[in-house]
């Protein structure tokens, strides 16, 4: 009946989304989503930054630029320079939400049939993207210190490829879905690759400041100032969503000024600007000093959620699913022993009220169909401990 672009003719949506209708289940406990705790949220601290932000009536309820406003930009700028990188607002671009931030840049840079490498385990959203912009994705293995950089080196030394990739889509630090981080070695050798084959590197960055063990490693774009070359060749994303509310819908990207530009343009024929009211209610909380008083309790939270989780896995599962302890972030990876289907694994798990998200959803190929991922945000701790309980009470079902 109706005539579709190629790429829409047969969409699939996320998976992980699918798995929505099972969390209106009566007593369902979910290690599903990637949310952060809505209880931890600082309620009372947005409150107050919405209170202040509603007295500047024309800046919050008309149109905004489309780079972001004014105020939120700088507050931003000096948030990457505590986190070690030099900013300016100048060469942040606010975007509804990091992925929006990725789309825009898929749309100025990537055209069909261009090479794009992602690590693999990956993002599920980062790969719909790139599949939805008909480009051809070629994977990069991970391991528990994030990106094999060896087997990428290898690739690109070897001449496997046609052509010379656009980008490398990443998550460097506790990555979604594997908890992994990558090494500083790594770190420098993937900015040396970048600029050696003038690739850019997207560093996807949600989850950094959600650190509670180990020590803090700087990011690429920061590093990239200890790799001549590479600073031109670094893309980074970072949001709000999981450090202070997902419903501010509050990205940033920050790259070349030539990107930048062409990024602004895409993005004023898809929204015009990212909401200034929200905009204005993070400017406001960031200004205050809230989120730096607010997130060491989120990370206090997450630490023993990871703990309770890890912990009850080792005592109840410890011959059923191997898995790594992360350092940080929202996710533990795992894998079935003797490699059975996660994804049959799942529905015995459902009918246990209780659920988690297959690794097939985290794949483009090569699918390890006996992993799994497990978030550790959501659920309280003595959720955390029942749902484990649910977990092994499944595996004796199947």
């Amino acid at each position: 009946m109706f005539t579709f672009t190629p790429p829409f003719e047969a969409p699939t949506g996320s998976p992980i989304r699918e798995l929505f209708k099972y969390l209106g289940q009566p007593g369902m406990i979910s290690f599903a989503g990637g949310y952060p705790a809505s209880d931890l949220f600082d309620r009372a601290g947005l409150d107050a930054a919405a209170a202040r932000a509603s007295q500047q009536t024309t800046l919050c309820l008309q149109y905004g630029p489309t780079d972001g406003l004014p105020v939120l930009k700088e507050e931003l700028a000096r948030l990457m320079t505590r986190r070690g990188t030099l900013c300016t607002p100048q060469e942040l671009l606010v975007t509804t939400g990091s992925q929006q931030g990725f789309d825009l840049l898929l749309r100025v840079l990537v055209g069909a049939g261009d090479v794009v490498l992602v690590e693999q385990p990956a993002y599920p959203a980062a790969l719909q993207a790139l599949k939805l912009q008909q480009a051809e994705v070629v994977t990069v293995p991970v391991d528990q210190d994030g990106l094999d950089v060896a087997a990428l080196a290898a690739l690109l030394e070897a001449g496997r490829l046609e052509r010379l990739p656009k980008l490398l889509y990443t998550v460097p630090t506790f990555a979604n879905p594997t908890g992994a981080t990558l090494s500083y070695e790594r770190r420098i050798a993937l900015l040396k690759l970048a600029a050696r084959y003038r690739f850019l590197v997207v560093e996807d960055d949600p989850y950094g400041d959600l650190r509670f063990a180990g020590e803090a490693l700087p990011s690429l774009l920061t590093l990239s100032a200890e790799v001549p070359g590479s600073r031109d060749w670094v893309v980074h994303f970072s949001s709000l969503s999981k450090i202070v509310a997902p419903g501010l819908r509050v990205g940033w990207t920050i790259a070349h000024a030539e990107i930048l530009r062409r990024c602004v343009v895409a993005k004023q024929t898809v929204d015009l600007c990212s909401s200034p009211w929200t905009q204005a209610i993070a400017a406001e909380y960031l200004a205050s000093g809230a989120l730096e008083l607010h997130l060491p309790k989120i990370v206090e939270a997450y630490a023993l959620k990871c703990a309770t989780l890890c912990d009850a896995l080792a005592t109840h599962l410890k011959d059923d699913i191997a898995f790594h302890r992360p350092a940080g972030g929202m996710f533990v990876w795992g894998r079935l022993a003797g490699g059975d289907d996660a994804s049959a694994y799942l529905k015995a798990c459902i009918e246990q009220n209780v659920m988690f998200v297959p690794g097939v959803a985290f794949y483009k190929d090569n699918v390890d169909v006996a992993s799994l991922r497990l978030s550790f945000a959501a659920p309280g701790v003595s959720d955390i401990e029942q749902g484990v309980l649910r977990l092994k009470r499944a595996l004796g079902t199947l």
